[in-house]
């Protein structure tokens, strides 16, 4: 459990909350507690979905379901409310890890202790059965193992075998590596032999570490359960006969539940832990990294787990699978785990500031009368060297490699985080009063100011390949700056209301009709010493992204239309590459329309959404390159590492996620910080990269991690 913070609510129907047991992509799960002092699992549905009718169905389905059954190993619901403004459901609160925490922390289960678990997830669909349901998503997950046995949780996709109408179209709802062959192929037509298939997946899991479908993308993991038979190297020999039978392709060869439970209780009660069937038993067997979850640690450099299927041909793949009825252009995954396994990850020495080690630093320095709000801090690095700052602490140097602050400059907060860092300068911004902003020049190190410039107070002030570009306090003119703080040139604005840009290390101004900026075209204009040269017309709401081979390239938006809604994510459907000396714009279509915070890195553009979705385009062609949910909402702007070959990001709360670059299967993830400071919820996240050490910024904390995620 973590502590509740800043955003979240102190009570949900009168009853009381005292932090939070997990989030995923649909809603937060809190503790509560009743005025009498009873504790539940208060699952709170996230706004933005509370606005979907069809997920409100949904969602009075998953507590109708839930209320439906009533055993032993499940968790009954005690209250609920599915049409408040943000719908929430209460279940007893059951204290235990999940037994994929359970795999990640020990490693593959006993005989004795999968018999155990065998048995109880038995009886336990038993009773969902009875109440004429199917579980439709049994995972690591959404199974509790507790002192008396496992529960099942989480009905969110449970439906009535005998109404299956609300499946929605195009999209595949369950956990690829545990989904049966018929719901992925057929959705509207499983029935409760479907969750036997997915009892033989679980307990395969659970004796190896890793599902008997695994592979490194939900498609190919789809097709596997659809055409090729279950890895099943490393499942103790007394288990296989009863797992071969619940994965059997053909749901009518599946075992009866009756039948399966009798199959288990025969299992000796040993000890011994599963051994590997087909390994050297005389060598030391790594343990599988679990489905979803990491093995990195401080040090890691490979993978652990045994060895997969070799990947197929991706033209025969996406055939078959469109055949399946699981289109890799349309189809989508709904599931609260993500669906790719642990990657390899490089073997090379890191590069790393010397002398460095993990570290923690608080970066908040009060000032008398100063309001303290925390919405811009963050840090800027040349990649050797770190400078922070921000609303609620000064700029300060800090020690790369320990965090220690080296340096310290100013008696007032700074609204804002650092410029950048370029030939021994650090560019920082200065806000004397509420009417004058100042860029100011100050030496790396020793914080000692060079020069300084008043600007414009709306605008940014943006280092280019020639120095730093920015507006005149009055808005009438721009002005560039070389490292002295000379004067390089001037080039007049216009009517317009226009904003500085640079692309590929090229100056900009992004120019729209002053009386309504955001709502016209946008003309992108060449700037240099005196002259300001239009160069293309983009739509409304275009959103620049940086440059490819030195050809400016911007976002084109599918709706330009305004939509004040929380939660709104604005869909863009195309690339628009424009050509500097012709001014010539090429289109490229995206495969579907695409949401969230776009960044251009490495020739790549991600597109994050606040529900922890990834998502990889190539930006030369538009081609759709991986998507990943990676269940951590709020997620920063990525970091990638090209030695390393993967895409870094932080979320709110300090916890840290690396991504393969090539594939966007899950590297590692870090925990959270025990306490980021008490504005972490209202404060966007970062992370970069100095040498191959992460710093990363949440709340009013930086901290630095190496490339492997160790502390």
């Amino acid at each position: 459990m973590t502590p509740l913070s800043s955003g979240d609510p102190e009570s949900i129907g009168g009853y009381t909350l005292l932090g939070r047991l997990g989030a995923g992509g649909m809603g937060v799960v809190y503790l509560g507690v009743s005025a009498s002092g009873r504790q539940v699992a208060v699952k709170l549905v996230r706004g933005s979905y509370a606005q979907e009718e069809e997920f409100r169905t949904r969602f009075r389905q998953e507590i109708a379901a839930a209320r439906r059954v009533s055993g032993a190993f499940t968790a009954p619901v005690v209250d609920a409310d599915p049409d408040a403004e943000r719908p929430w459901m209460a279940t007893l609160y059951v204290p235990g890890p999940t037994l994929a925490e359970v795999v990640e922390k020990n490693g593959p289960l006993s005989l004795r202790d999968l018999r155990t678990l065998g048995l109880g997830l038995t009886e336990a669909l038993r009773d969902i059965h009875r109440a004429g349901l199917v579980h439709r998503d049994l995972k690591p997950g959404n199974v509790l193992m507790t002192g008396d046995g496992p529960r099942v949780i989480d009905f969110g996709i449970s439906r009535a075998s005998d109404n299956q109408s609300l499946t929605v179209t195009g999209r595949i709802i369950g956990t690829p590596p545990f989904m049966s062959p018929e719901q992925l192929a057929s959705p509207r037509e499983v029935t409760s032999t479907s969750d036997v298939f997915s009892l033989g997946s679980l307990l395969v899991f659970a004796a190896v570490g890793t599902s008997p479908f695994d592979a490194d993308s939900p498609y190919m993991t789809g097709y596997q359960v659809l055409h090729e038979p279950p890895d099943l190297d490393g499942v103790p020999e007394a288990l296989l006969g009863i797992v071969g039978h619940c994965l059997d392709k053909d749901p009518a060869a599946r075992p009866e539940l009756a039948d399966l439970h009798r199959m288990l209780r025969a299992l000796p009660e040993s000890d011994s832990v599963a051994p590997p069937k087909t390994l050297d038993s005389a060598k030391p067997r790594p343990r599988p990294a679990p489905w979803g979850t990491s093995t990195a640690s401080p040090g890691a450099a490979t993978r652990t787990g045994k060895a997969r299927r070799p990947r197929m041909l991706i033209a025969g793949l996406v055939a078959a699978l469109a055949v399946a009825g699981l289109s890799a252009g349309a189809a989508a995954f709904v599931s609260g785990e993500d669906t790719t396994t642990t990657a390899a990850t490089p073997e090379r020495t890191a590069s790393l500031p010397d002398g460095w080690q993990p570290w923690r630093t608080a970066l908040r320095r009060d000032a008398k009368g100063v309001p303290l709000d925390y919405q811009s801090l963050g840090c800027v690095t040349d990649a050797t060297a770190l400078f922070c700052g921000g609303t609620g602490f000064t700029v300060a140097g800090i020690d790369a490699a320990s965090g220690r602050t080296l340096w310290r400059t100013g008696t007032r907060p700074q609204g804002v985080r650092p410029i950048g860092v370029r030939d021994g300068l650090v560019y920082v911004y200065e806000d004397p009063d509420d009417s004058i902003r100042r860029v100011v020049a100050l030496d790396a190190g020793t914080g000692q100011r060079r020069w300084q410039r008043d600007i414009s107070k709306s605008e940014d002030a943006i280092l280019y390949d020639g120095g730093l570009l920015t507006l005149s306090p009055d808005h009438s003119t721009f002005l560039a700056y070389d490292r002295s703080g000379k004067e390089l040139w001037q080039a007049p604005s216009l009517d317009e209301y226009c904003t500085t840009s640079v692309l590929g290390g090229t100056p900009y101004a992004l120019c729209t009709a002053a009386d309504e900026p955001g709502q016209a075209p946008v003309d992108l204009m060449r700037l240099g010493p005196g002259s300001l040269t239009e160069i293309a017309t983009l739509p409304k709401k275009a959103q620049a992204l940086g440059a490819v081979d030195g050809q400016p390239l911007f976002l084109a938006p599918q709706t330009a239309k305004d939509v004040y809604e929380s939660g709104y994510e604005r869909p863009y459907n195309a690339l628009l590459r424009v050509d500097p000396k012709s001014g010539q714009i090429r289109r490229t279509p995206l495969a579907r329309p695409l949401t969230g915070t776009a960044t251009l890195a490495r020739g790549v553009v991600y597109f994050v959404r606040a529900n922890g979705s990834v998502t990889a385009v190539a930006a030369d062609s538009g081609k759709r390159l991986w998507q990943k949910s990676t269940d951590m909402e709020s997620l920063s702007e990525p970091a990638v590492s090209t030695p390393y070959k993967r895409v870094y990001f932080s979320n709110r709360f300090g916890r840290l996620l690396a991504l393969d670059a090539r594939t966007g299967a899950e590297i590692w993830r870090t925990s959270a910080l025990d306490d980021p400071g008490d504005k972490a919820q209202g404060t966007p996240p970062r992370v970069l990269l100095v040498k191959d050490a992460l710093v990363a910024t949440a709340g009013d904390t930086a901290f630095s991690r190496g490339p492997d995620g160790g502390s």
